[in-house]
């Protein structure tokens, strides 16, 4: 995924260095360090976007005895109630991906939660997304992760080029790759990269919601011609059933 995504960006003309630290900007000119090398870009403008951190320091939560963790985040239970009652927490004061989706899930359930119902949210499928063009968008675990535990997987991959809808819309480049226990056929991931990523990753989470399959994936019908058919073909790939695969 991220081999191929390099080469679209370089392809867009993007210069990619990795392994490199910035140390400064001045004059029109950013310097970085690498391997004992001064690494000079130059620049009119410099966009810093290096991740999110935390941000409890100025709530006072020493103060009513609120429990934090090494990283100053607010120390939950599976219901999201802190150390002091009738005091819950969510989104990015947690832990978990800081993700706008996560935080809205996150309060739903404990307003559901306070009121007495069955507030529900599976922290395990919160799908990430890149939001580039062409997107890149994920959810569960990937084929690495799933060795490491010792599950035996099948993988199922479609390209973009073999789609109808891409090839119209001058959208060929990437594809959408599901990992599904070999045992049981269930969806334990996905990944795709390629034109409305983030928006085609929703029909994946659905499916893992209710512990689904990548054959239930492949038997859904998908309207023609759309994007969303690459994750049917993807499903039907786990099995080397796929249809349109070139």
């Amino acid at each position: 995924m991220v081999r191929t995504f390099t080469r679209i960006l370089q392809k867009q003309g993007l210069k990619i260095e990795v392994g490199a630290k910035v140390t400064g900007f001045a004059k029109g000119v950013l310097t970085a360090e690498r391997d004992g090398k001064t690494l000079e870009f130059p620049a009119d403008k410099v966009l810093v976007a290096v991740g999110r951190r935390t941000f409890t320091d100025q709530l006072g939560l020493d103060k009513i005895g609120v429990a934090l963790d090494d990283k100053k985040r607010i120390q939950v239970d599976h219901h999201l109630k802190t150390s002091v009652p009738g005091i819950w927490a969510i989104g990015d004061v947690v832990a978990g991906p800081m993700l706008a989706h996560k935080a809205e899930e996150d309060g739903v359930a404990v307003a559901e939660w306070i009121a007495g119902k069955a507030g529900h949210i599976n922290w395990d499928l919160v799908p990430g997304v890149v939001y580039t063009f062409p997107e890149v968008a994920s959810v569960g675990i990937g084929e690495d992760v799933a060795k490491a535990r010792g599950l035996s997987v099948n993988v199922g991959k479609f390209n973009f080029a073999a789609n109808g809808r891409a090839i119209a819309a001058g959208a060929v480049d990437g594809f959408v790759k599901i990992i599904a226990d070999a045992k049981t056929d269930r969806i334990l991931g996905a990944q795709i990269l390629g034109a409305n990523a983030g928006e085609l990753i929703s029909e994946v989470v659905t499916h893992m919601e209710y512990g689904g399959s990548a054959e239930d994936l492949g038997r859904t019908i998908h309207s023609h011609p759309t994007f969303s058919e690459a994750i049917k073909e993807a499903g039907l790939a786990v099995s080397k059933s796929a249809i349109h695969a070139i």
